[in-house]
């Protein structure tokens, strides 16, 4: 009776964990570049009462034995880089990856990160930076009397100076990809950095070798489902108040065996 209680205690850990990943989703429901996630569960070892195939006679054995389950883990929380809805801005620095692959930013470390955020501002260099102030990798500086700012589908930056009308090249956007971008781990604030899970990334300009192509004046919003989110909410608080129910069961009948224990 207490493996009983055991179990159903892992069951209310697991549904736990799951409700903490909904929630999160849920919270950044309006995050720009937001990715959510999904938590995947594992059934535990099975304690082998009587083995299937064992022998129950000289010429018989057991068709599937008795194999008790211990439970459930979590395995693993893992990350859907499935592409957000697009919103239109205008912003001339706000700016969309349709396809695959990330923006690269440099971090105070000097190491690089990745994200799907494309949020930018400039600083007061005129560099290209993300809401934290990194800059976009490979570096672009905008000058000071640029007076427009045009980002092309394959990521070519040019501006317009103050008494010109010809555009000039002054930065080429470059964008990374991973073999398996759920191995990225989460930095938070929208940016990820590679594991060994994840592999090195795989650099392009947009609209090269599978690379996804920019598209200005738009941000990409979380691809949080609101609706699927609140049944998988759902879901989770009935999973866990069933398997509250099964340790009150559970209590009951020791209980019951105790009392009559105590009365014999």
């Amino acid at each position: 009776m207490l493996r009983s209680l055991m179990i159903a205690a892992t069951g209310m850990e697991a549904q736990k964990l799951n409700m903490d990943v909904i929630a999160n989703n849920l919270a950044n429901v309006n995050t720009t570049g937001f990715k959510k996630s999904r938590a995947d569960f594992q059934d535990l070892i099975y304690e082998d009462v009587s083995a299937p195939g064992a022998s129950s006679s000289d010429k018989t054995q057991l068709p599937t034995g008795i194999q008790v389950g211990l439970g459930v883990k979590p395995a693993a929380v893992q990350k859907i880089f499935q592409q957000g809805d697009f919103v239109q801005t205008g912003n001339q620095l706000d700016l969309v990856i349709q396809g695959d692959g990330l923006f690269q930013v440099t971090m105070p470390d000097g190491t690089t990160a990745y994200t799907r955020a494309g949020a930018f501002k400039l600083d007061n260099n005129g560099n290209i930076v993300n809401s934290d102030g990194y800059q976009i990798q490979p570096a672009i500086t905008i000058p000071t009397n640029a007076t427009q700012i045009s980002v092309g589908y394959d990521g070519k930056v040019t501006v317009v100076e103050a008494g010109s009308t010809t555009p000039v090249d002054i930065g080429q956007i470059q964008l990374a990809k991973f073999t398996n971008e759920s191995g990225l781990q989460a930095l938070g604030n929208g940016l990820f950095a590679p594991t060994g899970s994840s592999g090195d990334p795989i650099l392009a300009n947009p609209s090269q070798d599978g690379m996804g192509t920019i598209q200005q004046g738009y941000l990409e919003m979380s691809n949080v489902n609101v609706v699927e989110e609140m049944v998988n909410m759902i879901a989770s608080e009935r999973a866990y108040e069933i398997n509250s129910k099964a340790v009150t069961a559970s209590d009951n009948m020791l209980q019951m065996a105790n009392n009559m224990k105590s009365g014999a």
